[in-house]
């Protein structure tokens, strides 16, 4: 497992190859219809895609403990190199240095956000039905500038809805007898309600932290570009715990880190605690993944355990298509959002388009990419 998260650069499309590589093709824990099936399974989760569909390979070989190990292993590599880079931007914040060596990896990091959208809508989105769920998810999002909280899952679930009529064109299966088990599902729901209730009687800050990222990642279906829009719309725009450049750049930083995208979040947690000193960022760093990671954790836990029975009905595999088609559209929307605050300038439109373009038609990793964008930064 640790040598997959050291491995592992360039998000959820990348990560599935990995997995196939490792798990199927080298140690044979699980065929290569059975990974697919995970995969399809974590997707109409909420949560980190990628880390849900590690933890599930975990839980399928040795149960819940080795499940638990295999998510800490996965995403501890990326938690400390986000929490470092947390902690510099804050220092330089303190110091009244200037982050403007970070200028060209602002547009990059939309760069980033467009080829993520364009992947996945190659891939995912190829019905007319589909296509017209994603055009209209990213207008009515950027309609709604900032988009409140909630019309992201109202989104995903009228989309999600709206494909089970297709039902019928899905196989039949053999039905048999659900039989589900609450645990997890109950633990997740406490968890919920527990921080939302001690975050609003308290007020104690690193309750409510926790609280903010255990409700996004209670809400966010896909890969950690899906969560772009829903962190820079609370801590940019509400809160205003980060300026849009430090979200930009820290956004950009993720792509050069190897492990799950869903650890930008510890970077967001340590720069919204600035003020509590570098102990507070530290704490924030941990509030914030886990209150990300463990939504998705707990769920998949749920599911697993009678996701052989429930994949058998047409409507929850029907459904999947607008899901995913909704969540492309939150990816163009988030794209969108990202670019407007940066100064509209041809440099800054070369860096966007140059970015997505380098990525498309070429093999350069994103780590020399962001090495390049920061050196460029510093030379000029």
């Amino acid at each position: 497992m640790l040598l997959v998260s050291l491995s592992s650069f360039g998000g959820a499309q990348a990560h599935f190859s990995l997995f196939l590589r490792f798990f199927v093709e080298k140690r044979r824990y699980l065929t290569e219809k059975e990974l697919i099936e995970l995969n399809a399974l974590c997707l109409m989760l909420p949560g980190p895609t990628s880390t849900q569909t590690i933890i599930s390979i975990g839980f399928r070989i040795g149960g819940p403990r080795l499940a638990y190990l295999t998510l800490l292993v996965w995403m501890f590599p990326a938690f400390i190199i986000m929490t470092a880079a947390g902690i510099t931007m804050s220092f330089f914040s303190k110091k009244g240095l200037s982050i403007e060596f970070t200028k060209f990896i602002q547009p990059m990091a939309v760069g980033f956000v467009l080829y993520a959208a364009y992947k996945v809508a190659r891939s995912q989105v190829v019905t007319k039905t589909a296509f017209v769920i994603m055009v209209c998810a990213a207008v009515i999002t950027i309609i709604y500038n900032p988009p409140p909280p909630f019309i992201f899952p109202v989104l995903l679930l009228v989309s999600g809805a709206i494909t089970t009529y297709k039902f019928r064109k899905q196989p039949k299966q053999d039905k048999g007898v659900v039989n589900i088990r609450w645990e997890n599902f109950f633990l997740w729901l406490g968890v919920f309600a527990l921080a939302a209730i001690l975050g609003a009687v308290t007020k104690f800050f690193p309750i409510r932290i926790f609280e903010s990222f255990y409700r996004n990642g209670s809400l966010v279906f896909g890969g950690g570009h899906i969560l772009v829009p829903l962190l820079y719309s609370e801590f940019v725009d509400l809160k205003k715990f980060l300026s849009s450049q430090e979200f930009l750049a820290g956004f950009a930083f993720v792509q050069a880190v190897p492990g799950p995208v869903f650890s930008f979040c510890a970077y967001v947690g340590a720069l919204s605690m600035r003020n509590y000193g570098v102990g507070g960022e530290i704490l924030g760093a941990f509030l914030a993944s886990a209150g990300i990671f463990l939504p998705g954790t707990f769920l998949i836990f749920f599911l697993n355990r009678f996701w052989e029975s429930l994949k058998k009905y047409r409507v929850i595999r029907a459904s999947l298509e607008g899901i995913i088609a909704c969540s492309v559209g939150l990816v163009i929307a988030a794209a969108y959002t990202l670019f407007l605050p940066i100064h509209l300038t041809l440099l800054n439109i070369i860096f966007v388009l140059g970015t997505f373009g380098l990525l498309l038609f070429t093999k350069i990793p994103p780590s020399l990419l962001i090495l390049a964008g920061l050196a460029a930064g510093f030379i000029f």
